[in-house]
């Protein structure tokens, strides 16, 4: 790619620029690799980003430099850029933008929208969640070893309960653990629910993980945040890159993965970057395709389905 140019994105002209500022000095990766990757793993990502409010997490001066989250989608904006409106307590209203096609995609990935934060819901049902979601955020020394264990043991209790689970890296240095449910439920019973997991998982055992939220409770620990499951809480997006030294991605993971993170205690074996993410959904197909339609009932409680440690 040159450094000013028009894309022809499936018959439509999309502008870009400055295509060969290096977003990651480490690597040399540059904003051109960037868009290229994310066309690239576009048909993977977009099923995932389809009708669903985006906050736009930009970094002009790339990965290392200041960044800065814009709710508003800004124009002007290709045609193909919808708009979902929403209100805010104090009655004004949010034009959030939906990437729904790669013209979007491409758009977003030139204002230098590098990460994708996504809400768990779409458009237009703003209060219904299409899944729950656990963020299992370790706090220093603990790392993504520990948190592959407290992911296996979110499983355990799903398993029990007849639910099957999907896991992702956070492309950081986390690990988030997703349940689809597709169904008509609000956020005020998925919200609950995560917090009763999360309780139940601190209370098995207090040693490794933590559910409260005061970071000074965090050290060494495993934070299972719940409290993604908000409909004011966005959660950086499955296939989307991350702001860190190298370009390391949000990728979905096999559970056999996990286990072998914890059996040879080497979370590199979790570790991603976009050439990688890219041979893996050749070989592999999208592992989180079934987040987007399997359908399941969450039980009233996950105490009744609790699991011996």
């Amino acid at each position: 790619m040159s450094t000013h140019s028009e894309l022809d994105i499936q018959g439509d002209k999309v502008k870009v620029s400055n295509l060969e500022k290096v977003f990651y000095p480490k690597t040399g990766f540059t904003k051109g690799d960037m868009i290229d990757y994310y066309i690239r793993i576009s048909s993977s990502l977009l099923p995932h980003l389809q009708k669903r409010p985006i906050t736009l997490k930009r970094y002009p001066d790339g990965a290392t430099g200041f960044f800065f989250y814009e709710k508003q989608c800004p124009s002007p904006r290709p045609k193909n850029v919808k708009t979902t409106d929403v209100r805010r307590s104090d009655g004004t209203i949010i034009h959030y933008a939906m990437i729904n096609d790669l013209v979007s995609l491409v758009w977003a990935a030139n204002l230098a929208n590098l990460e994708l934060h996504t809400f768990l819901h779409t458009a237009p049902a703003l209060t219904r969640p299409t899944a729950l979601a656990f963020d299992l955020d370790p706090g220093p020394p603990a790392d993504a070893v520990l948190c592959c264990h407290v992911a296996l043991r979110l499983k355990a209790i799903f398993d029990a309960a007849g639910l099957q689970c999907f896991p992702k890296t956070s492309g950081s240095k986390g690990i988030q653990v997703y349940v689809p449910l597709n169904t008509a439920l609000t956020y005020d019973k998925t919200k609950l629910f995560a917090h009763a997991m999360a309780e139940l998982l601190e209370k098995q055992s207090p040693d490794v993980i933590v559910s409260r939220m005061q970071k000074n409770l965090r050290k060494g620990k495993v934070f299972v945040d719940w409290s993604q499951n908000d409909e004011h809480k966005t959660t950086v997006n499955v296939y989307s890159l991350r702001a860190k030294e190298d370009p390391m991605v949000s990728t979905p993971l096999k559970w056999e993965e996990v286990r072998a993170v914890v059996k040879k205690k080497d979370s590199r074996i979790i570790v991603f970057e976009t050439e990688d993410v890219l041979k893996r959904v050749k070989k592999m197909g999208d592992l989180f395709a079934p987040v987007l339609t399997l359908k399941q009932k969450l039980p009233p409680s996950p105490r009744e389905y609790e699991v011996s440690s």
